[in-house]
């Protein structure tokens, strides 16, 4: 690895080191006899050997609210799945989100057409308790699943309050997915109330979504109601059932009832890539959830009642869920719906100079764009109040690391952090009292036992290998939906390691205690940072008459990654630029503007394995170069050869 300098780009000052949460923390552990950790490295070592401790000592420090104490903190600590936290506590995530509520601005929210509203804690309060209210009458309780198509917008984070205040389970996509993308979502959790848009904004162009949800309710027969926010009209009509989201909420509630719930009661559904077939629906508790954002925030993230957050995320990444539990600290959240360059890529700079924004998370996809677009925001932006910029979604590159220093901010601590939908949070994040070194992640998660191992499964140091983690955190899934015996849920991180949290991505630890991420271990697409699968294209693909199968692998390009579909045709076809036309703009109906491929390539066969299955990784070694392992498990290695050395993979 050659990505890190003899100097570290940043060192935080010691004003800021005194001020930081993370030193409030270390003294609070002193104060209470707990623990007495002479500096960061001293603390993340201890809060690894001692879960019980460091968990137990962070809910008194954040200040968690809870009707009921806990029993015990952690229970089956060497089960991995199987453990228990907080065992016997009672308490309710939105009433942590709305501990405050005074004249501070709760929310401000940010559209594409530059429209601007703002929300007080105390107006979100009340706003909270006319939704519930009306989700009581209609019947949703505890358990009952509450759906969303939405864009980032108030109502959608008063939507959500809302059913978890009544211990109802959350569940969210961005109105750009297509009708079948929803459906095998929303299709598998039987939701009570749906509660969605007219339609949104992008690149300036409204999109009418009424026809798309028209079909989608169609086939979601457990729904009882249909909530309709208006976003591109004032009055929407079109869509049959429907009620007015203001019509919804004209009762007379001024108070919150919110319900007691275990630790880890269910309250999110999240939803993985859909590389072998629709998405599982990865269930969170709520407890889980709080907890760990909490730390992150406030310890790692260094977040403040006075600060403001502004991340540049949809209601479909499980940043969304991050960042609008900023909430609990008291802070600012601010939101953006639609296109980060329309009509250029100022925009999302203007906001962090309008709203004098403190923290600023994005993509690495983004700040790479902000650079080959020539901008440099510190010379046109009034940038003095923000301290930190966050990036996510795929690995920051380290030249990106120059350019943040070199043309956004000299003076800023600068977080690439990495985690994921499967546990909500991060494995890999920020130090706020820590160097950062170019190309690096400064350091693992408090409480998260983080290691690289290598094929045998031992750790190493220095070099690649897979990210696990060996020890029970908060976090991890309650379940996955429609998994009863939770076959499914071993299936998908603990069969390599048994009793070892595997996650996927390749990852090196390096000299400084820090990480580098060099991408997926499988064979889900990460291009722009948003993690799709396979399987979602192939469905729209080959519904195609021409094309008799297809295979989509990611192909490592130009700092990111992008997708690369190869199909093989029906007899005697060729394909060309009618085809492939009608091949990305069935799959960009279907499901997402991401899903579509960068290149569409043809072959004359597809190499599988002996019991039929299309193998993706090997495919993707080859077009990198690299040489492919178990050839032999091949029914037809020879497949390999054609998709060596392509032209079309040169541009």
């Amino acid at each position: 690895m050659s990505v890190t300098m003899s100097n570290p780009l940043w060192q935080p000052s010691d004003e800021r080191v005194a001020s930081a949460n993370l030193t409030k923390f270390m003294r609070f552990l002193a104060g209470e006899g707990t623990a007495s950790p002479a500096d960061f490295e001293t603390l993340r070592a201890w809060s690894v050997e001692r879960p019980e401790d460091f968990w137990a000592a962070f809910w008194r420090f954040a200040g968690l609210k809870a009707s009921r104490p806990w029993d015990r903190v952690l229970t089956h600590g060497d089960r991995m799945p199987g453990a228990g936290w907080f065992e016997g506590a009672r308490l309710n995530f939105a009433e942590n989100m709305l501990r405050h509520r005074d004249d501070r601005p709760a929310i401000i929210a940010w559209t594409e057409d530059c429209r601007r509203q703002t929300v007080t804690y105390k107006e979100l309060y009340l706003a909270v308790a006319k939704l519930a209210k009306a989700l009581r009458d209609d019947g949703v309780g505890v358990g009952d699943r509450v759906a969303a198509v939405m864009p980032h917008t108030i109502e959608t984070i008063v939507a959500m309050l809302a059913a978890t205040s009544i211990g109802a389970i959350w569940s969210s996509c961005s109105p750009d997915f297509g009708k079948q993308g929803l459906l095998d979502r929303f299709g598998q959790i039987d939701a009570k109330v749906l509660i969605t848009v007219d339609g949104y904004l992008y690149n300036g162009k409204p999109q009418n979504i009424r026809p798309k949800l028209k079909e989608l309710t169609a086939e979601l027969p457990t729904l009882e109601r249909i909530v309709m926010v208006p976003f591109l009209e004032a009055e929407p009509a079109g869509l049959d059932g429907a009620v007015l989201y203001a019509d919804y909420t004209t009762n007379d509630a001024t108070e919150v009832s919110f319900e007691q719930l275990p630790f880890s009661h269910p309250g999110f559904i999240l939803y993985s890539s859909g590389t072998t077939g629709v998405p599982k629906a990865i269930v969170h508790g709520t407890g889980g959830t709080l907890i760990q954002h909490l730390k992150e925030l406030m310890l790692h993230t260094d977040l403040k009642r006075e600060d403001k957050l502004f991340y540049f995320t949809t209601c479909g990444w499980m940043m969304w869920n991050w960042q609008v539990s900023a909430l609990a600290t008291g802070a600012s959240v601010v939101t953006y719906d639609g296109s980060p360059f329309h009509p250029d890529g100022t925009k999302l700079f203007d906001i962090l100079e309008k709203d004098r924004i403190t923290h600023f998370g994005t993509s690495a996809k983004f700040i790479d764009a902000v650079k080959k677009a020539g901008l440099e925001p510190a010379k046109t932006h009034d940038l003095s109040a923000l301290r930190a910029v966050l990036s996510t979604g795929s690995p920051l590159v380290a030249e990106s690391f120059d350019f943040v220093y070199g043309s956004i901010k000299r003076d800023l601590h600068l977080a690439s952090i990495s985690g994921g939908t499967d546990i909500v949070s991060c494995f890999v994040l920020g130090n706020p009292i820590g160097s950062v070194w170019r190309g690096e992640i400064q350091t693992a998660g408090l409480g998260m036992a983080v290691e690289a191992w290598d094929d045998e499964g031992k750790p190493v140091v220095g070099e690649r290998g897979e990210l696990v983690c060996t020890k029970p955190f908060p976090s991890m899934p309650v379940s996955f939906w429609n998994d009863p015996d939770g076959s499914r849920y071993r299936g998908a991180y603990f069969e390599r390691f048994p009793g070892i949290w595997t996650h996927g991505d390749m990852i090196e630890q390096t000299p400084h205690g820090g990480f580098v991420i060099y991408g997926r271990s499988d064979a889900v697409l990460n291009p722009g940072g948003v993690r799709i699968g396979t399987a979602e294209i192939y469905r729209q693909v080959e519904q195609i008459d021409e094309v008799v199968e297809s295979i989509a692998v990611g192909q490592e390009w130009d700092g990111d990654v992008r997708v690369v579909l190869f199909v093989r045709l029906r007899e005697g076809l060729t394909l060309d630029d009618e085809l492939i036309a009608a091949i990305k703009k069935r799959i960009r109906a279907n499901t997402t503007p991401r899903h579509v491929p960068a290149k569409v390539v043809q072959v004359t066969d597809i190499p599988r394995t002996m019991s039929g299955k299309i193998v993706e990784l090997a495919v993707r070694d080859v077009i990198h170069g690299r040489k492919v392992k178990n050839t032999e498990a091949l029914a037809n290695p020879q497949a390999l050869d054609l998709f060596r050395d392509r032209d079309e993979l040169r541009t």
